[in-house]
């Protein structure tokens, strides 16, 4: 689509201009109209300007007209003193949303593209970057990485927009920096808890061992040994008692016959002085055997009390005493072993409990790099499926490329051509491009410039200060 006529009436500088479909260039010097007319073209395409005053200086009403070659019309009034008035038709038929219509059009960089050239590197790329056509929103962001990433401005191009979400400075990335850092002093945690543990220690084994079970069955044992030897030693000692019961006879008997002797001589010595109690002195002298038979009887009697008594609990230990003693070194080293390993299982938990936030941690880190991948990965497949006004265009780390170049590699005419291309690749808009200020072009630049648009049928209005003091208008 291209502009077969254009009038300019009062809007600006211009009293009225008539331009036909022609490519054209403006010169003359500051102050005779050239940027007015690209000016009101602009207002005439996005209801907007730059200038504080519209309208003509002394005039209420300011209006541009135009015309294309496919039927379509624009009639864009400013008025001081009432509303102002647009008329977008087609074929006669009024356009309907024209505004949103009119942006269908053209690019931002048709309409000024020499300010595309001062533009800083960044914002050259966020202007060619915008012109990626893909229809997205939050719910978009959302189904590729369920959820919305923080941190990212979602005031920018999709292209821009995944950039932001996976370069190294963004919250994925420093999230999983931040993860992996923790990882790494876990399992360092882990290794010195290892290193303190038993080769192959199993802690679920230790964890539930019983160690009073073993001290009591380790005490039980003892008891049965120490019964098994008393019983040993009480057959051992068998006759050495009996020997002892029958030394206690003899010293008994022994004593008593000491004791009757002296009784006896003392009694003798008695009736010689005491003859007149000789009588009873006698018949005592004779009850003392019957006294010494009685205490015989007593003492007999309590040796075969002891021994009858002794050799009851030697028959009790006699089968006792054939018994081995049970060896309790083994359970005691058990024991030694049980007691020494359950001090390790909290340190064996604690391990665990670590392994399980390593794993979970591990699983987020991996998430992330999913997420940092599909943000690397997306815009290749978004430039597959967008419309892309531009030949050649690819996005390395967000960084817009022409045929494998960055803008800031390419010379103004090529950066001027870009601006042609962008044109060209709308074929269903205006084939147009309004140039502002080409004297900042070297003449072979300019020279190219035209060449450009004429080789690809692009229309363009271009503005070259010169010294004329007349506005001079030049088909090209």
């Amino acid at each position: 689509m291209k502009i077969s006529k254009i009038t300019i009436r009062n809007l600006f500088g211009i009293k009225e201009q008539s331009l036909n479909g022609k490519s054209i260039e403006l010169s003359g010097d500051n102050g005779v109209g050239k940027t007015s007319v690209i000016d009101a073209i602009r207002y005439a395409l996005t209801n907007k300007s730059d200038r504080k005053y519209i309208v003509r200086n002394g005039e209420t009403e300011g209006e541009i007209i135009i015309e294309t070659d496919s039927g379509l019309s624009i009639d864009r009034k400013a008025r001081t003193n009432q509303t102002d008035y647009k008329s977008v038709k087609q074929n006669g038929l009024a356009v309907g949303s024209p505004e949103a219509f009119l942006k269908t059009l053209f690019v931002p960089l048709q309409l000024n593209p020499m300010e595309f050239i001062k533009m800083t590197e960044k914002e050259q790329n966020t202007v060619i970057l915008n012109m990626v056509q893909y229809d997205w929103d939050m719910n978009t962001i959302k189904e590729w990485f369920g959820e919305i990433p923080q941190d990212v401005d979602y005031d920018q191009n999709i292209l821009s927009v995944l950039y932001d979400i996976q370069k190294e400075d963004g919250y994925y990335f420093q999230r999983r920096q931040d993860i992996n850092r923790e990882i790494k002093a876990k399992k360092a945690v882990i290794s010195d808890i290892s290193n303190t543990l038993p080769v192959d220690y199993d802690g679920s084994q230790w964890e539930n061992a019983n160690i009073g079970d073993l001290y009591t069955k380790i005490e039980r044992i003892r008891k049965d040994n120490h019964d098994i030897d008393y019983a040993k030693a009480m057959i051992n000692e068998h006759d050495q008692k009996i020997r002892g019961f029958q030394a206690t006879r003899e010293i008994s008997l022994a004593a008593l016959d000491r004791e009757i002797t002296a009784e006896g001589n003392q009694i003798d010595t008695e009736l010689a002085s005491l003859e007149e109690r000789l009588k009873s002195l006698r018949e005592k002298k004779e009850s003392l055997s019957s006294k010494k038979k009685d205490k015989e009887k007593a003492i007999e009697s309590d040796y075969k009390a002891a021994v009858a008594k002794f050799e009851g609990e030697i028959t009790k230990y006699t089968e006792l005493s054939k018994k081995e003693i049970t060896p309790i070194d083994d359970l005691m080293a058990e024991a030694d072993n049980t007691e020494k390993m359950k001090a390790f299982v909290g340190e064996w938990k604690r391990m665990l409990d670590i392994q399980n936030d390593v794993e979970k941690l591990t699983a987020q880190s991996e998430i992330l790099t999913e997420k940092i991948e599909k943000a690397r990965t997306l815009p290749g497949e978004i430039l597959e499926k967008a419309d892309i006004p531009i030949e050649g265009l690819s996005v390395k780390d967000g960084v817009p490329l022409i045929n494998g170049l960055p803008i800031s590699n390419l010379s103004e005419g090529e950066k001027l051509s870009l601006c042609v291309d962008v044109a060209v690749e709308n074929p269903g808009g205006l084939q147009i491009i309004l140039i502002d200020g080409v004297e900042a072009l070297s003449d072979e630049n300019r020279k190219a410039l035209y060449d450009t648009c004429k080789a690809k049928g692009v229309q363009f209005i271009a503005c070259r200060t010169t010294n004329d003091t007349e506005l001079m208008i030049t088909e090209l």
